[in-house]
């Protein structure tokens, strides 16, 4: 029996595993979950900084979180439609939701941001990318080839399957009169870099010529940047899993570690759901919110599980566009009209008064400029202050912008508190005088 193509890897390896009875998927699993990048998640913010209190969650214990949802959602999307035969297994599923956020860096959005700024000039930085590149060149499971993973696995990582150049209409340029940067101007375009064109390349090519043009395709959503169009059947499954843990997980952190009072809710969140045509909210929503912020936690936790599965039964299988060939392309999962609208408000009120909130903001602010001068300083001498192995890939880069990657390559791998202590051992507790602008290219 032949293998499918969406089960071959890059690498045709040679395992001595005697008896082993895994499929495809379930091996991807192992690999994930025993990669140093996973483990690292358990020391990178999520939301609330670590640090700042021992209850919240983390990027390790939301992309857990995120993978039992998204089997759920799988076996309502199984059960929906049982002669549907293109939807992934249990193992697949789990795998692309469990790896789905390793590419994030260190302190949150701040990281990314400060990461996309120095790389503004040689690609960019984006966390979605830096999880491929990680998966399929990054981490030292195969040599070149990373976990060396299954193509469909990798096809599942890729939310927007378009090149991040190709994306940027046109680049913001930095303010030489500024010290610190700003944030909003720095947000990357979402996408894979240009440098792993080999790899999206490998990922697609199963499809039709058609097929993947119209994958890549894209929109402008501002003078500067435009966002693909479409994506897998696999990775919009995982998505919605992930903004269900978003909107309704983060908020029970918030709340329970009274980072969101009552009274914000009644005031910023509750207004804009009365305003949702909704049948469920008009005859749910005074029960929802006594429980949310009910001193009996197991009423909190009843809601928070009750919402997740509202959402979960409210999506269905349709089709992504006609114009698809492949069924994996052809399809995607769509949430109602009616819990669509209920999930944008909890999504925006979780951002608005959490992700937003000064204090939260402060403490990501301090991450992203720790970031800068990190970046500067592993710049200015980097074969002397980066580890030998980082050293290596250093030496065998051939331009400037391969030596900028290994840079951000490194520095993205940092959890928040290794590079809290790398900016201690560097600097001291004082923070850095000199301005931003003497970095690359300023």
């Amino acid at each position: 029996m032949s293998q499918s193509p969406w089960q071959q890897r890059q690498l045709d390896q040679k395992k001595h595993r005697p008896n082993d009875n895994r499929s495809p998927w379930q091996i991807d699993r192992s690999r994930i979950i025993h990669a140093a990048a996973f483990r690292r998640l358990q020391s990178k913010t999520q939301i609330m900084s670590i640090g700042v209190n021992d209850f919240y969650r983390t990027r390790l214990t939301h992309s857990l979180e995120v993978s039992q949802i998204g089997t759920g959602l799988l076996r309502h999307l199984r059960t929906q439609h049982p002669d549907f035969t293109w939807f992934p297994s249990s193992s697949l599923m789990e795998t692309i939701c469990l790896a789905h956020d390793i590419g994030h860096p260190p302190f949150g959005h701040g990281g990314e941001i400060a990461l996309n700024y120095l790389l503004r000039d040689h690609g960019g930085f984006e966390g979605n990318a830096q999880t491929l590149r990680i998966v399929t060149k990054l981490e030292p499971y195969s040599k070149g080839y990373g976990m060396n993973l299954t193509r469909r696995t990798l096809l599942g990582f890729i939310k927007y399957p378009a090149f991040i150049d190709e994306l940027w209409l046109c680049h913001p340029q930095p303010d030489p009169n500024q010290r610190f940067i700003y944030a909003q101007q720095w947000l990357p375009a979402k996408g894979v870099y240009q440098c792993d064109k080999d790899v999206l390349d490998w990922i697609l090519q199963p499809f039709s010529t058609a097929d993947r043009a119209l994958l890549q395709s894209h929109t402008p959503v501002n003078e500067y940047k435009a966002k693909t169009r479409f994506k897998s059947l696999d990775s919009a499954i995982m998505e919605y899993a992930d903004d269900f843990a978003y909107a309704v997980h983060d908020l029970e952190d918030a709340i329970a570690t009274e980072t969101l009072s009552e009274r914000e809710w009644q005031r910023y969140a509750l207004p804009e759901l009365q305003k949702i045509d909704s049948p469920w909210l008009d005859k749910h929503l005074d029960s929802i919110s006594e429980r949310l912020f009910s001193h009996d936690e197991s009423l909190r936790k009843d809601v928070i599980g009750e919402l997740v599965n509202l959402f979960i039964v409210n999506c269905e299988l349709v089709i992504q566009d006609p114009a698809f060939s492949d069924p994996l392309l052809r399809h995607t999962v769509k949430l109602s009209a009616e819990f669509e609208a209920i999930l944008g408000v909890l999504k925006q009120f979780v951002f608005s008064r959490l992700i937003r909130d000064p204090k939260m903001q402060q403490i990501e602010f301090s991450g992203q400029n720790m970031l800068i001068d990190l970046f500067g300083a592993f710049q200015s001498d980097p074969l002397r202050l980066l580890p030998h192995t980082t050293q290596a890939h250093y030496a065998q880069a051939t331009n400037e912008t391969e030596q900028m990657r290994v840079l951000a390559d490194y520095l993205s791998g940092m959890t928040d508190e290794y590079a809290r202590r790398c900016y201690q051992r560097l600097f001291g507790n004082s923070p850095m005088q000199a301005p931003v602008k003497s970095g690359p290219h300023m």
